[in-house]
């Protein structure tokens, strides 16, 4: 049975103390007036020097004019006070979509009855036990969204539909009380399956058959269809509505590709630590080099469908399309060049090599790259719906990822706790026991 070590357990206390403090602040430092925002925006402007200023604005009197402009500033007050919000929604996403990714996976070996990967179920259910908490805070905020306690959703807002006769025409559908409906059949689907197959992979440690097993094959089956369903859906309603005038078909590929290649990265980390502390004896390199295959592979395939998306869109030149990439690259072009380096450059570069895929600290010091890529991939896919231009990685930024990060070690390393970490009788603990490649 695996222990949780008070060093482990107290460093992720203070990490969601730490992470409760910075958020709180980020709140209380939110302009709440137009002239807290002027004031805010000339200090962003001064810090930053006037060249700054040139290339934020058209220049010239046109500047002057547009920040006195009554207007200009309720909207960057709404962007203001958005950014604490959208902060904590890219975190609480992004660690969410770390554990559906982890499901995923755990789903498909049960569907494929893989051979090598049952040493490593435990630390799937572990990883997967973040899917309860972490939904609810995600749905937490989407009602919060919908009761328009926040402006991350411009839907959401009466005012702005009545003005906007594209959203108008998408009003069957995004509307609150069927977007909330979605989001609690998606995560009730989620945590239903995630709890069910849990539950049998434990009695099947005691079973005398193989019938909990053969259950579980066939319940794994069928969520993956549910799953690719849900998860496409979820991608259109959570992320890509934050701008209800953008749309892409590949959007629902896009981000699966990303929460399935950092919930692999999640299991192969969580492994070798739990290895490094004297636990998960019987696997080995071989363990270790299938899941940095894995890592590799999703990688390339994140950014084959990253390159599809921009590639056809910039061809196409349609303008409600080309928007979302011309506002990424004139405002966000460091976050947004920066991610395909860490998505998809030095995962290419670390894992090519076979053999790097079996030491343990390389792909943990990779797996750390393409976490900080991914992230920045959500960040990417909702600040410039959420704040526009206003965005930087400050104190609500670096505080909600902290509070999450001690959340999930927590809920994670606690739930690994609760059974032994290596199945006793799936019929292919032994090929997995002896699995080399």
């Amino acid at each position: 049975m695996y222990t949780f070590s008070n060093r482990l357990k107290i460093a992720s206390f203070i990490l969601m103390a730490v992470g409760v403090l910075g958020i709180g602040i980020g709140f209380m430092t939110a302009p709440s007036t137009v002239e807290d925002a002027k004031a805010m925006v000339a200090s962003h402007y001064d810090g930053h020097g006037d060249a700054h200023v040139v290339t934020e604005t058209h220049g010239g009197a046109d500047q002057a004019a547009a920040h006195d402009d009554a207007s200009h500033y309720e909207h960057v007050l709404l962007q203001l006070q958005n950014k604490p919000w959208a902060a904590l929604y890219v975190a609480a996403l992004f660690f969410m979509m770390i554990a559906l990714g982890a499901l995923a996976f755990y789903a498909i070996q049960r569907a494929a009855q893989a051979g090598w990967s049952p040493l490593l179920f435990r630390v799937m259910e572990g990883i997967t036990a973040y899917l309860v908490p972490g939904g609810i805070i995600v749905f937490v905020i989407l009602v919060l969204s919908v009761a328009q306690l926040n402006h991350l959703f411009i839907w959401t807002d009466p005012e702005v539909v009545a003005h906007d006769k594209l959203i108008q025409a998408k009003s069957g559908y995004l509307n609150g009380p069927f977007f909330l409906i979605r989001a609690a059949i998606f995560l009730g689907g989620w945590i239903l399956y995630r709890e069910y197959s849990r539950k049998l992979s434990l009695a099947q440690d005691e079973s005398n058959d193989d019938s909990n097993f053969k259950l579980n094959f066939r319940i794994s089956a069928g969520f993956l269809v549910f799953y690719l369903i849900s998860e496409s859906i979820m991608s259109w309603d959570w992320i890509m509505s934050v701008d209800p005038h953008w749309f892409s078909t590949l959007f629902g590929w896009y981000i699966f590709a990303s929460m399935f290649v950092t919930g692999i990265t999640a299991i192969a980390m969580v492994t070798i630590y739990l290895k490094s502390k004297g636990y998960l004896k019987d696997v080995n390199n071989s363990h270790i080099h299938d899941l940095a295959k894995f890592m590799f592979g999703i990688s390339i395939f994140w950014a084959y469908l990253w390159f599809s998306q921009f590639l056809l869109i910039w061809y196409a030149n349609i303008p409600e399309e080309v928007t979302y990439f011309v506002t990424r690259i004139a405002d966000y072009k460091v976050p947004f060049l920066g991610m395909l380096v860490l998505n998809f450059v030095f995962p290419l570069l670390l894992l090519m090599n076979s053999d790097f895929k079996r030491i343990n600290w390389f792909v943990v010091m990779t797996g750390i790259v393409i976490l900080v890529g991914h992230y920045m991939n959500i960040y990417v896919a909702i600040m410039p719906g959420t704040v526009g231009d206003q965005w930087s990685i400050g104190m609500s930024e670096i505080a909600s990822v902290l509070f999450f990060t001690g959340l999930f070690i927590f809920v994670v390393f606690r739930a690994l706790t609760k059974a032994p970490l290596q199945p006793k009788r799936n019929p292919f603990i032994e090929e997995s026991k002896h699995f080399h490649y």
